[in-house]
């Protein structure tokens, strides 16, 4: 991998340019940090307050009557921010879909259980749980590295 930097007080702001042949994992991690760097805190409302919130305090975010919560262990805050727009500037190395209607914190998650229908039910550390849709499963064991073969 080759890297360069090009400093020059006449640029206006900072550009980050990656040119590959393939999003590969190191490439991912890249992407996966600067955006981390991007989104150091959301803001989230609980009745009239307005609270600042760190995405690894989050546990999970769920969508509820047309408005996207954040659930922490402090409590359940109301994001102006809908699900895909989360999910552009969160890491994914950290936070994953589970469903149409869940991102969920990989660092939250406790435990899961195979459903009979082919979905997944996970427990986070809370105790609160989510079920991952048929659609995200592949993806989740992905992440959880338990697509890998049992060695023979």
């Amino acid at each position: 991998m080759k890297v360069s930097l090009n400093i020059d007080s006449d640029f206006k702001e900072t550009r980050v340019m990656i040119e590959t042949p393939e999003l590969d994992g190191p490439v991912q991690e890249i992407l996966d940090f600067i955006k981390g760097r991007e989104t150091e805190f959301l803001v989230g409302k609980n009745g009239e307050m307005q609270h600042i919130l760190k995405p690894d305090d989050i546990h999970y975010f769920h969508t509820e009557k047309e408005a996207v919560i954040a659930v922490t262990s402090t409590g359940s805050y109301k994001l102006k921010e809908k699900l895909y727009e989360l999910e552009e500037i969160l890491p994914s190395n950290k936070f994953i879909r589970l469903s149409k209607s869940v991102i969920a914190n990989l660092h939250e998650l406790s435990r899961f259980e195979a459903s009979f229908n082919g979905t997944l039910c996970v427990y986070f550390k809370s105790g609160a749980k989510e079920y991952v849709s048929r659609t995200y499963v592949n993806a989740i064991k992905e992440a959880l590295k338990m697509n890998r073969r049992k060695s023979e």
